[in-house]
């Protein structure tokens, strides 16, 4: 089908004291998935070929740019979470990635140590520091942890013994008292950051990093409106796939090469040019964020002829919906209104949490879609039991839906499928 290949790197890796034999069974076996699913969709935006190459050179390319920036003296803060303040990271002179946690491949590792019957995601991405097997995890000078749900939280005390990890609280209502908490916790890894770099952050750094991010965020917001038109120009995979490479590219480049992007989708949308098909049946996905390779549902659905035009999510719209005000001055008052932005995330460790409810309900009208899958992993609970509201949310407003449950492994592919199909057929009455 194709000569792709995430390219390897054993040298790099060897000198990050990566399990290079183990890694390089599992690059062949990403490369091979990516070929099967991203490659083989005819007539892609030609602008995908940088979002291609920055997969082939996900775990070699883009690791050596930051070793070189680590020599340079510029810390590499891994984290899993939308919650880290990454305008303090970028002005203090650091660099913010993702980790690895998307994949069945490094659960075995972690359930040595952890429970069986907590999130995948936090099992895998354990399991990829236990067993060595994630460049990322081996770059990062530390790791930024946070309290969004206990698994989480109770992890990071056993993952501190492979590789420092800093954790904030994370405030679970949004009360006066609960979000003054947050600002001092902001504050304090402002001079976390200073004392990892050894330079005070100021006034002009954070502004910097503030406009750079907000200008990131822009260019999401951009492609998100874009897969709203009708027909959409591009497909939900390649959506979601650019989504996952936000957290792993450097944000200045991806900027540009996302606008670059959105231009050429501008030219499609007035040519009614499609990836899915003119009449695709369209759908929305909330819930549990989808880290990077996992790709489960989007391949279901769009296996199954529809197209999906906006994830609800983590990885998704609670990243990028939210801007922070670049008018204002003083570091006290900027960092106050850092707070006020990260504040709007709403993660489902809040309660109440009415604005995810009617932000869910919210996008589904813009995006055009015509019914709900909500995405939750097996044992995530605050997102297993807000499906609930969910659910009577889009009853109320006589919203087509359908609730999955899912971990990484590919036991339950053949059961999803018969209902993501049921589900379209529902669309198309």
């Amino acid at each position: 089908m194709s000569d792709f290949e995430v390219k390897a790197y054993p040298e790099l890796w060897q000198s990050l004291d990566v399990d290079v034999e183990r890694f390089d069974k599992a690059r062949k076996m990403l490369g091979d998935v990516y070929a099967q699913a991203f490659l083989s969709q005819e007539n892609r935006p030609k602008a995908m070929a940088y979002f291609d190459e920055m997969i082939a050179e996900l775990h070699g390319g883009r690791i050596k740019e930051l070793v070189e920036a680590k020599a340079e003296g510029k810390p590499v803060v891994g984290t899993f979470c939308v919650y880290i303040p990454e305008e303090i990271v970028l002005a203090a002179g650091g660099i913010c990635i993702g980790l690895c946690g998307g994949s069945q491949g490094s659960v075995p590792d972690a359930e040595k140590t952890l429970p069986r019957n907590i999130c995948p995601m936090v099992k895998s991405a354990y399991g990829f520091k236990a067993g060595r097997i994630c460049p990322y995890f081996q770059v990062a000078d530390f790791l930024y942890g946070e309290t969004t749900c206990d698994a989480k939280k109770k992890t990071w005390e056993l993952l501190d013994r492979l590789i420092p990890t800093h954790v904030m609280e994370i405030p679970q209502t949004k009360k006066p008292q609960s979000i003054a908490l947050w600002h001092e916790e902001v504050k304090a890894f402002k001079v976390k950051m200073e004392e990892t770099t050894g330079k005070e952050i100021t006034e002009a750094d954070l502004a910097a990093a503030i406009k750079l991010m907000n200008n990131k965020r822009k260019a999401l917001q951009r492609l998100n409106n874009l897969r709203h038109y009708n027909p959409s120009p591009i497909s939900g995979k390649d959506g979601l796939l650019i989504e996952q490479i936000a957290f792993y590219d450097d944000p200045v480049r991806f900027t540009e090469k996302l606008n670059a992007l959105c231009d050429e989708l501008d030219e499609r949308v007035a040519q009614q040019v499609t990836v899915q098909g003119q009449k695709s049946a369209r759908v929305m996905v909330a819930g549990s964020p989808m880290a990077l390779p996992n790709w489960k549902v989007h391949n279901l659905v769009e296996g199954a002829g529809a197209v999906i035009v906006n994830e609800e999510s983590c990885i998704g719209t609670r990243y990028f919906k939210d801007l922070i005000d670049e008018s204002v001055t003083g570091m006290d008052n900027m960092l106050a209104a850092l707070t006020d932005r990260y504040k709007e995330i709403d993660c489902s460790c809040f309660t109440p949490n009415n604005e995810r409810i009617d932000q869910v309900v919210k996008e589904f009208r813009e995006s055009g879609a015509q019914g709900i899958i909500n995405y939750s992993l097996q044992f995530c609970h605050t997102y297993n039991i807000e499906e609930v509201r969910i659910r009577e949310a889009c009853d109320k407003e006589g919203i087509p839906y359908l609730s999955l449950e899912s971990d990484y492994s590919p036991e339950d592919m053949g059961q999803m499928q018969t209902r993501i199909e049921a589900f379209l057929e529902q669309l198309s009455d």
